[in-house]
């Protein structure tokens, strides 16, 4: 299953100079429309300060164990324009790339600089998105027709195309509303998780809007008239809005740690914009991180929201998800306030786990197996 979070936009909106910040892959970025002519793709590591702090607490003399942090897959995906479903532009190639992603941050310009085209000829986030909204819904309403065509004659006798038809249905008549498939809501989630997973709509992943703007605008774009209409307008579809200045990013990306720190801090921030964006898109892809930690090493891993102990185990080897007996379970703060493993003993915050237990963000594991 696809893990990416795909980086959509207009061109001309900071796509590429918002990838090229946060995975200094050296995706090209233009002045001129689809200079992104292929996706990008980088993993970069998710900023955790639980592992520094889980660091610190088992340093021995000169050992300092090392950190191996979890990551986020994102995609830089061309520019999409208006008749983008009709194959205008790099249409097809957009689509076929956004349909193998996760979910989506779209990228949307609220500065003003004559310098730079806007492919729209103005600056007007809410009218930019209602472009892209619109293609991904029409090009989901291809889709479902053809498909529909076909349901309607096998579900007759396959019990699964039947399920399948009562969801493409009514997520038809949804998109003919302008209206996104996620936005449908089935008597039964998990039917309904089954027909998108085959159905592969575009309008059905999870989004973030990444409103771009100028630096003089940051921390919060709070008087900016166009992050506001962002803002608005996110509220009522219950997404997320983080404001980045894509260029500042790339600049401090191109500093050293205490320059970059003393340049954020100029800038009324206490860390980059990406490290929001990064936290945010991991938690909209479902994933969350539980941690293993000792004098050896400091370590990561991700698991999906819901995913049990043994499962979690089997992240770590597929030995441990084979053979496993219980887990020692404590949360990551409270480990490090007790000072270590024997302290959260004593305090009773080291818990035994069996099979059933569903591993939460943040806990400290050790897994118990025999094989």
């Amino acid at each position: 299953m696809a893990l990416g979070v795909g980086i959509v936009g207009l061109p001309n909106v900071g796509k590429s100079t918002l990838f090229n910040a946060i995975t200094k892959a050296g995706a090209l970025a233009a002045n001129y429309p689809f200079a992104t002519i292929d996706k990008n793709v980088g993993v970069v590591a998710m900023p955790d300060e639980r592992l520094n702090a889980l660091q610190k607490l088992y340093i021995k003399g000169e050992r300092i164990p090392p950190i191996v942090p979890t990551s986020v897959e994102f995609v830089d995906i061309a520019g999409l324009v208006r008749g983008a479903h009709k194959g205008e532009g790099l249409g097809n190639q957009f689509l076929a790339h956004i349909r193998e992603v996760a979910a989506v941050a779209h990228v949307v310009r609220c500065f003003e600089d004559t310098n730079i085209i806007h492919v729209e000829g103005k600056v007007d986030p809410i009218a930019d998105i209602e472009t892209i909204d619109t293609e991904l819904a029409l090009a989901d309403l291809q889709s479902l027709e053809k498909r529909m065509e076909r349901l309607r004659k096998s579900s007759r006798t396959n019990k699964d195309d039947k399920e399948l038809l009562d969801v493409a249905e009514p997520v038809y008549a949804l998109l003919d509303q302008g209206r996104p498939a996620r936005e449908y809501v089935h008597s039964d989630p998990e039917a309904q998780a089954r027909a998108f997973k085959v159905l592969t709509l575009l309008t059905s992943k999870p989004g973030i809007y990444v409103a771009n703007v100028a630096e003089e605008d940051l921390p919060d774009g709070a008087n900016n008239p166009h992050v506001a209409a962002l803002r608005a307008h996110a509220t009522k579809q219950g997404a997320e809005v983080v404001v980045i200045s894509a260029r500042i990013e790339a600049e401090l990306g191109d500093l050293e740690a205490d320059e970059a720190a003393e340049y954020l801090q100029s800038l009324g921030l206490e860390e980059p914009g990406l490290n929001r964006l990064i936290h945010i898109a991991y938690r909209m892809l479902g994933l969350r991180t539980f941690l293993t930690a000792g004098v050896q090493e400091v370590r990561a891993w991700t698991i999906r929201a819901g995913t049990k102990a043994p499962q979690a185990a089997g992240v770590i080897h597929s030995d441990l998800e084979r053979g496993f007996i219980r887990a020692e379970v404590v949360d990551w703060e409270k480990l490090v306030t007790a000072g270590g493993i024997p302290g959260a003993k004593e305090r009773g915050w080291l818990r035994v786990e069996g099979k059933e237990y569903v591993v939460q963000d943040g806990d400290v594991m050790n897994i118990l197996f025999q094989v």
